[in-house]
């Protein structure tokens, strides 16, 4: 232990440091500290940070700041014997053999987080200007790198070790001028981002306080010294005035029955005195808080004796009163707030609140790892409360796993679903638990998504199916150009766990498709102005002359057969739109051999003659009909937007019958249905029940697959046209499905 002494000074210093550093704790625990001082001496030797800071020196100051937070023992010992992992291999085992495996654990802790030092500091480093350039953006990434330092860690105690670690630092910035690699207002820009707002949430407002006002001494010296003059040219005056206060409200309060109240005076930092100043636009005489009192009380009723005691004693300031026991704060703050002026004419701020809501205000997480009197440790009253109190504090949603032993199994990981990974540029992503490479890959970019083609997480390859977790690095290897795979979309195969990522590889599927549709409804409509012999036309004028917004619908219609082509020719050649045709004197035509489903087809000026629906186009009700005149077989009843009846009818116009349908029609007529799909298992199934759930009799299937893409056809009896359109419609809806047509 000779050498430990040397280097605090004295043994009498020695001991005195270590009463400091095992302060509330029993014997038994103060022999375990005096053993990881050793540990932690012999570890560290005279090795420095990068601060330039003796690793013994800052462990022993961190492990200081943890006793003043009364901490448990496994904390201030995780303290002493932190960086012994970057020292030894086999560290973490040495800590849990010789210390238990609580502090191995929060010492892991500490490492673990250690990771996220170079994202942190390149963002400090880039803050302004990446601020300036889109300070939106950045306002988001900051607070996902706030949450990042909570999600990294399996226990609470961690952070606030490393908030106990940054204020070390800054301390030693303090004592010492130099700084050659201008690290100290870098480190104070991202103390000021990430570390006193999660000080702030957990409420540990001592540790708060100072790494705010150290933090702005290195940003704004001038200021900070102008302030800090302004508040030195009065501490003497202002220490007399706030004792003599103190005094003549407790006289008061005890006059009035108050029992066991707490008085005392709070000093205003640095920092809050600028920030009030910047934001309320008021100079530093109008800050009312520099004199300061609080009031603790031991119930609520005494809460506002109290309050009418200061009003009776001094002049309450107007707008300056506050009631936050009756209006609390979102964050269930609660304390009475008011300002008075004092004979001198200056203000006095006054905060009065019970013991219970100082505790909840002040003392923060750090009042979960106390020991009560005996050395024993506390036990939570209710642990859904304290679940609740986190909630506020950290202002985060999050999620709990129930835990007896809130001590050794906090998890706050498990407190939050969220992972943040790396880029490799520094910036942290926040995805769902579960989620893969490929929905990191759509998160940063919808492109990167689509051109994703491997992983690496910390340099190594890995599946694009593996789950990631919070703090890797991820890269994504990608192709120069293509598209995701149809795999990615089968869940069984755990490609992809987010909606959004899938949706996004949907769409990209869903538009090669219309591209596809597109090409095919180009080249029919090529083929339809080369047949009527105006290649030269123009194709949009034409697209609206047809009742379609713009060409690309005229595609869309020709490739799903919905465009009429005798319009098509009639308009192609310059001519009107046909118009409807007038509704034609019914004859019934009594049909010497009745064909199944033709009954009730009615034929103009004729009678008795045989007639047959057409193979080609299958016409049913209520379709558009038109009947041929063939050799032998009677009417041929086609529609009128059928190819064949157009080129019958051109070479033997004389021959075409007007034909409609009667008033009732009987029976079933058969039509074919073409689906274009993405090819999967059970997709015929899948569409076949939707035929047995509508009561379709299916008489024909052809299907085909190629390159994962399915064209199926089926050839139906349907009573009706409306019967066949729920159908579609039913068809369209089964996933996969990407286009369902009427041949």
């Amino acid at each position: 232990m000779v050498s430990v002494v040397h280097s605090v000074a004295s043994q009498s210093d020695f001991e005195q440091f270590l009463a400091t550093l095992a302060a509330g704790l029993p014997a038994e625990d103060a022999a375990a500290l005096r053993r990881a001082v050793e540990t932690a001496w012999q570890s560290y030797g005279e090795r420095t940070l990068g601060s330039g800071e003796r690793i013994w020196s800052h462990a022993l100051g961190m492990a200081v700041i943890v006793a003043g937070l009364k901490l448990d023992v496994e904390s201030r010992m995780a303290a002493l014997l932190f960086a012994m992992p970057s020292m030894e291999e086999h560290a973490i085992a040495r800590i849990g053999e010789q210390f238990g495996a609580p502090a191995a654990h929060l010492v892991s802790g500490i490492s673990r987080l250690h990771k996220l030092h170079p994202v942190t500091r390149s963002f400090a480093a880039t803050r302004i200007e990446a601020s300036a350039a889109n300070p939106e953006e950045m306002k988001v990434q900051v607070e996902v790198l706030r949450k990042m330092l909570l999600a990294m860690v399996e226990d609470i105690r961690v952070v606030l070790l490393r908030l106990a670690s940054r204020t070390q630092t800054l301390r030693y910035y303090a004592a010492h001028a130099d700084d050659p690699d201008g690290l100290r207002a870098q480190m104070a820009r991202e103390t000021l981002e990430l570390y006193s707002p999660l000080a702030n949430r957990l409420g540990v407002w001592e540790l708060k306080w100072e790494l705010e006002d150290l933090s702005f001494r290195f940003l704004h010296p001038e200021t900070y010294r102008k302030i800090a003059r302004m508040l030195d040219e009065k501490r003497s005056e202002r220490e007399q005035f706030i004792a003599e206060a103190i005094a003549r409200v407790r006289r008061e309060l005890a006059a009035a029955g108050v029992k066991n109240p707490d008085v005392s005076g709070r000093p205003k930092h640095i920092y809050s005195i600028w920030n009030k100043m910047r934001k309320k636009g008021v100079e530093f005489s109008e800050v009312y808080d520099l004199r300061a009192l609080r009031i603790i009380v031991d119930d609520l009723k005494d809460c506002y004796t109290a309050l009418g005691i200061v009003h009776d004693l001094w002049s309450p300031i107007p707008r300056e009163f506050d009631d936050y026991i009756s209006n609390p704060k979102d964050n269930h703050y609660r304390s009475l707030h008011t300002a008075v002026r004092c004979p001198d004419g200056r203000g006095l701020e006054i905060q009065i609140r019970t013991w219970e809501m100082h505790h909840h205000a002040e003392l923060g997480v750090a009042a979960h790892w106390r020991y009560k009197e005996g050395g024993q440790r506390a036990q939570e009253d209710d642990y859904d409360e304290k679940i609740a109190w986190l909630r506020q504090l950290l202002t985060w949603k999050n999620e709990v796993t129930d835990s007896s032993d809130w001590v050794a199994h906090y998890k706050q990981a498990a407190l939050d679903e969220t992972i943040y990974v790396i880029t490799p540029q520094g910036k942290v992503v926040d995805l769902p638990q579960g989620a893969t490479p490929v929905d990191f890959a759509y998160r940063v970019h919808t492109d990167l998504g689509h051109r994703c083609r491997g992983a690496k997480v910390g340099g190594q390859l890995i599946p694009l199916n593996t789950a990631l977790e919070t703090g890797q690095e991820v890269e994504i290897v990608a192709a120069k150009t293509g598209g995701p795979s149809r795999d990615w979309l089968n869940p069984a195969l755990g490609y992809i766990h987010t909606k959004s990522a899938r949706t996004k590889v949907r769409a990209w599927f869903a538009n090669l498709a219309l591209e596809e549709t597109l090409s095919e409804g180009r080249a029919l409509i090529a083929k339809e102005l080369q047949r009527a012999g105006q290649t030269a036309a123009n194709i949009d004028e034409l697209a609206q002359k047809l009742g379609f917004a713009r060409a690309d619908d005229l595609y869309i219609a020709a490739a799903r057969g919905d465009l009429n082509q005798r319009q098509f020719q009639a308009t192609a050649r310059g001519g009107e739109m046909p118009g409807e045709a007038e509704p034609p004197d019914e004859v019934v035509a009594r049909p010497s051999k009745p064909v199944k489903g033709n009954q009730g087809i009615l034929i103009v000026g004729v009678d008795k003659l045989l007639t047959q629906l057409a193979r080609c186009c299958k016409p049913a009700p209520p379709d558009d009909i038109q009947g041929f005149v063939t050799r032998g077989k009677g009417i041929s009843v086609h529609r009128t937007d059928c190819p064949n009846f157009a080129n019958l009818a051109a070479l033997h116009p004389e021959r075409v019958i007007e034909t409609g349908w009667g008033t009732q029609t009987t029976g079933v007529f058969a039509t074919d249905i073409i689906v274009d799909a993405h090819d999967r298992q059970g997709l015929l199934r899948d569409i076949s029940e939707i035929f047995t759930r509508e009561k379709l009799n299916v008489v024909g299937v052809n299907t085909q697959s190629k390159q994962g893409k399915a064209h199926m056809s089926f050839t139906v009896e349907v009573a009706n046209l409306h019967h066949l359109q729920r159908t579609l419609t039913l068809i369209h809806e089964v996933d996969g499905v990407v286009g369902v047509r009427r041949a």
